[in-house]
Formats: C-alpha cells, structure tokens, sequence
C-alpha cells in the first residue's frame, strides 16, 4: 500500500488528533497516511507550554522532513531553538528533540521511506 492520491482539499476538514505519547497540548492533523509503512504526511501542533520531554530523544526508522510553518520550539538536547520558516531533513536513526515550546508551534512534515 501507498498513501492515498487526493486532488487538492481543504486541510482545515481533517480534525487534529493527540499525538502518541497523549499530551493533549501535542497534536496532529494527519492528511496522507501509508499504515503498512507506518508513515504519514502531517501538520503537527504544540501548543503553548507543550513539552515532549515524556517521550525522550526521538529516532525514526523513516525519513522526516519538517518545516515550522509558525512560532518556535526548542530542542532540549542540543539546546537550540528553531524558529518559523526553517527546515529540517533527518534521515532514519538522527536524534532529535526532546522539545518545548513557550508561544507554541505549527509545522508542516513528510515522513516516507526511502
């Protein structure tokens, strides 16, 4: 199986949903999911205050490209903040996060395998 094809949607009719580890400050809005590859393309929410600290450094076994479409977040391993209109690519295994944020974040991500 692959993600689905869809012809141009409104996104703001896909509801957001709490994220694994179920922080209710850490959600989704899931808009193409691949459940055989366990991989999705997402807009992912914190909210203001939100900390994923719970859920420890994060590693994939998948590609994840994220761009901040809105407000920031920092990273608490490498104590570095990111900011609206950066990006990331990490291939599978890059650690990444734990994250918190003060003002809350929106980012916009891609997750496939290669």
């Amino acid at each position: 199986m692959s993600k689905p094809e869809y012809e141009f949607f409104p996104v703001d009719e896909v509801g957001f949903t709490v994220c694994p580890g179920d922080d209710p400050k850490i959600t989704e809005r899931v808009l193409a999911k691949d459940p055989e590859a366990g991989v999705a393309t997402r807009i992912l929410r914190y909210e203001p205050g939100a900390d994923s600290t719970p859920m420890g450094v994060q590693r994939h076994d998948f590609w994840e490209e994220v761009y901040i479409i809105d407000g920031s977040f920092t990273d608490l391993t490498l104590g570095q903040t990111f900011t609206a209109g950066m990006y990331a690519c990490r291939p599978p295994g890059m650690p990444h996060g734990p994250w918190r944020t003060d003002e809350g974040v929106l980012t916009f991500e891609v997750r496939y395998r290669a």
